[in-house]
């Protein structure tokens, strides 16, 4: 397992080991609960001592009789005779026990030591009085102790209390809390594995061990391990707390008091029983497993007949009190599972609601689609509001299948029942739910029929939102900007009318967003109005203005914009439970990666949006191509069968997922010296844009045609682009250092003269970019541009990973947790410089962060 979140507390004990082999000796405890990661610390400590250390490693067993000072006796063969000779009396009963003790501690005293007692919850009696023993007097010995055991098991009852209370008085006594990991972490240990993140921090609440079995066993609702863990610990509990915990199990993931004794009268000492067996846990106010996953392996075993009584009665218990809307959900749950339709309708379509209000989009998904597998029970008019609301919460939370097919049969039935005003909003819906499907061509015709619906029923704020509808598509399929700003006026005018901030915020940030791609100018509009639809509090209508301005930032190479609005908009995303919003803002995070340079961290975002089951089509499409696109640059295979596959999941004229693919497939066609497919594949997409306007998607495919020795035809090309196109190499190379483009500017520099063809050369070698490094040279040789370095400097060969001197200045400066300003102040260089090296040492190491960096460091250092 992956040593995540644990380096502090690993960084404190190589501490004390090092203070106390010098003297005095000390005691380290670290606690956590079963499966959080103690083992894997106190090896990688021991892995760490100095071979002049000697380690010691013992363990206490869950058995029925304790072995008598069972640790020792794992330690005996690294001990001394007399240590060996007093083992055997003491069990013999020749030896008092106390003798034992102060041998061990004779052997300790002859050098420096590391001794592990691992697991002293499950010690015995007189490995207990041996701690007491090793502990009072290690200020005398040159050893560090540590000793492990789980907090989650040790009750004011159990005999490792005692120890513990004694063991307080001792200044060289340390305690080190291993925590869950955070979700961040949780993500990493999942890189590579298509699960959603979220369920599996839910279901494992972070605990390393449960988080591990699942990704290993990707098919198993439980996975073997985890379920033959909850059984040997549920193995030893009397039958009245296996009931409690049987119980606890069916009726959800927390539970009050009230609740538990409604359903089983006088569970207090059962309960107390099962607390201390450390699956479950109270805090007086509820009662909850400490994993979800725990909690189903448990209910799991739980006879139907059972599960069945008890929802029941937990039905029964919860309805004869006041209801509060938090809980609506569980009512909904144990209407459900107790069999009772009614009790569903009349609690599911709340909790939905309930759900949705509070911005818990998933949710609402679940009890929606709840109510919907009894909804035939309802008049058709109630049908139809749940199928609408169904639609929303899968929009919102990327189940955009789910979503379209409710929005389908929520059009008919209005259709049938003669609603036109509601017909039209829903047509209207699920052309926005057919977009980032990439359903493209079957999205815009829907947006007319919703338009054409409404527009003969007069004014209304579902027209005002079916002008909007259009305004985003011509926006997001780059059509003229006087298309777009004319449904842009269409919808300010109706909304600004009936008050509706949020059409008229969006139709007045796509209007600019339009002008901005086309004219280059309207970025501060579109500030303004992500600021103002997050002051209005109108959290769906910003979470979609701060995605495609992480869109359109990235298209135009800002490195700078992008970082931010990313950062921006999956804050945002995060704290509203927007998941489709999410996955699209990270997919354009590792375009925006791939932008500066920082390929192994873009590979790796890619692939986490990758790895989600809910990511929507165009998300995919975009990852992949940069996934692609990573591979082509850093000279690695399989390169066109991502760019297929992306191209494969959406509508050709897709431009948010086929715009910047064209231009993927026409760089890796130059990459592998091509230049009839770098042509071929540049006309395909600037035939594909012929009708519309988008410097920064045609003027990337014009330059390409340039570079494998074509003409390319006239086309609109934004800044850099065109300053190529014109001949302007350095001026376009200017432009690119200035957006934080390393590799863009490289390319530029090919048109340029021999220095420049140095400057580039250098340039790609930084980045790894192997192929890009090949045709460079190619050139060099053609133009007669000498002398032409063989590769990289022999200091740079020396060094495993191919870190330039400078690479190991800004590695150095990494492991003294300098921010990229801080590095460019100490090397004298531009801050975007400093972060163009630390993203190359990124990709050179092929990590994803600067800590893993700095350790490379120290790992190489000791070798």
């Amino acid at each position: 397992m992956d040593l995540l979140e644990r380096e502090a507390v690993l960084q404190d004990l190589a501490g004390h080991l090092q203070a106390a082999v010098s003297g005095p000796g000390r005691l380290a405890l670290v606690r956590g609960e079963a499966g959080i990661g103690k083992t894997t610390v106190v090896r990688h400590l021991a892995q760490l001592a100095d071979p002049r250390i000697r380690v010691l490693v013992g363990a206490c067993d869950p058995l029925a009789t304790p072995r008598p000072l069972g640790p020792l006796m794992d330690l005996a063969p690294r001990l001394g005779p007399a240590v060996r000779t007093g083992l055997t009396g003491a069990l013999a009963g020749t030896c008092r026990s106390d003798e034992v003790f102060d041998c061990l501690l004779a052997d300790l005293s002859a050098g420096p030591s590391l001794l592990v007692v691992e697991d002293v919850h499950w010690a015995d009696e007189a490995t207990m009085d041996l701690l007491r023993h090793l502990a009072r007097r290690l200020p005398s010995v040159p050893a560090l102790v540590v000793a492990t055991y789980r907090d989650d098991e040790v009750g004011r009852t159990h005999p490792l209390t005692a120890l513990l209370g004694t063991l307080a008085g001792y200044q060289w006594v340390y305690r080190h809390d291993l925590a869950p990991l955070s979700r961040p972490a949780v993500a990493r240990l999942a890189t590579g594995h298509s699960v959603d993140v979220e369920q599996l921090y839910h279901v494992s609440a972070g605990n390393p061990f449960i988080v591990t079995e699942i990704l290993a066993a990707p098919t198993e609702t439980i996975p073997a391990t985890v379920r033959e863990a909850v059984a040997g610990r549920l193995a030893g509990l009397s039958a009245s707390a296996r009931t409690v915990v049987d119980v606890l199990a069916v009726l959800g993931h927390r539970v009050s008091p009230q609740l538990l004794a409604g359903v089983l009268p006088a569970p207090e000492e059962a309960l107390e029983e099962a607390v201390a067996c450390g699956i479950v846990r109270t805090d007086g106010q509820e009662t909850e497993f400490r994993h979800e996953l725990t909690r189903l392996a448990v209910l799991e075993a739980v006879p139907a007949a059972c599960c069945l009584r008890v929802h029941r009665q937990a039905l029964e218990a919860m309805r004869s009190g006041p209801v509060t809307p938090d809980d609506l959900a569980l009512l909904a749950d144990h209407s459900e599972a107790a069999g009772d339709p009614a009790a569903v309708l009349e609690y599911a379509p709340a909790a939905a609601a309930h759900a949705a209000a509070t911005g818990a989009h998933r949710e609402a998904a679940v009890q929606y689609a709840r109510a919907l597998r009894y909804a035939d029970r309802l008049p058709l008019d109630r049908q139809t509001s749940l199928l609408e609301g169904h639609a929303q919460a899968c929009l919102l939370s990327s189940r955009l299948d789910e979503g379209a097919e409710s929005l389908r049969a929520a059009v008919r039935l209005r259709g049938a029942a003669g609603d036109p005003l509601r017909e039209g909003e829903n047509l209207r819906r699920l052309s926005y739910s057919l977009w980032p499907a990439g359903r493209t061509a079957e999205s815009r015709q829907t947006a007319l029929d919703a338009v054409r619906v409404l527009e003969g029923l007069g004014p209304s704020r579902e027209l005002s939102w079916a002008y909007l509808n259009l305004c985003r598509l011509a926006c997001y399929e780059h059509e003229a900007v006087a298309v777009t700003a004319a449904h842009a006026e269409k919808a300010i005018a109706l909304g600004e009318d009936l008050a509706d901030a949020g059409v008229v915020v969006q139709a007045r940030f796509h209007a600019a967003a339009a002008r901005m791609l086309s004219e280059g100018r309207g970025w501060e509009d579109c500030e303004q109005a992500v600021s103002s639809a997050m002051e209005q509090d109108l959290p769906v209508d910003a979470g979609s203005c701060a995605l495609v301005l992480c869109w359109f930032a990235a298209l135009q190479r800002d490195v700078e914009r992008t970082t931010a609005a990313v950062r921006r908009a999956e804050a945002h995303c995060l704290d509203h439970d927007l998941l489709f919003h999410l996955l699209c803002t990270r997919a354009w995070g590792s375009w925006g990666l791939l932008n500066r340079g920082s390929w192994t961290q873009a590979a790796g975002a890619a692939q986490a949006v990758l790895s989600h089951p809910d990511s929507p089509p165009v998300a995919r499409a975009l990852a992949l191509t940069v996934l692609g696109l990573a591979r082509a640059r850093t000279g690695r295979g399989q390169v066109w069968p991502l760019l297929e596959q992306a191209a494969d999941l959406v509508d050709a004229d897709c431009l948010m997922a086929t715009g910047l693919g064209w231009e993927a497939r026409v760089e890796a066609a130059w990459l592998a010296d091509d230049p009839e497919r770098v042509r071929a594949e540049a006309m395909r997409g600037l035939d594909a844009l012929a009708e519309r306007s988008h410097p920064w998607l045609s003027g990337p495919l014009a330059c390409w045609i340039r570079r494998a020795g074509g003409t390319p035809p006239p086309v609109p090309a934004a800044e850099p682009h065109a300053l190529e196109l014109a001949g302007d190499w350095a001026g376009a190379a200017a432009r690119w250092d200035a957006l934080g483009c390393p590799y863009d500017a490289a390319l530029a520099r090919l048109s340029g003269d021999g220095p420049a063809l140095h400057q580039a050369l250098a340039a790609f070698e930084a980045l790894g970019a192997r192929p890009a490094v090949a045709r460079t040279r190619a050139v060099m040789r053609t133009r007669g541009v000498r002398p032409i370095r063989r590769g990289p400097r022999a200091a740079t060969r020396a060094n495993p990973y191919g870190l330039t001197n400078r690479e190991l200045d800004v590695l150095k400066l990494l492991d003294e947790d300098l921010s990229d300003a801080e590095i460019a102040a100490r090397l004298y260089i531009t801050p975007k410089t400093a972060g163009h090296h630390v993203g190359a040492v990124l990709n050179k190491l092929g990590v994803h962060t600067r800590h893993e960096a700095a350790r490379k460091l120290h790992d190489s250092d000791r070798r």
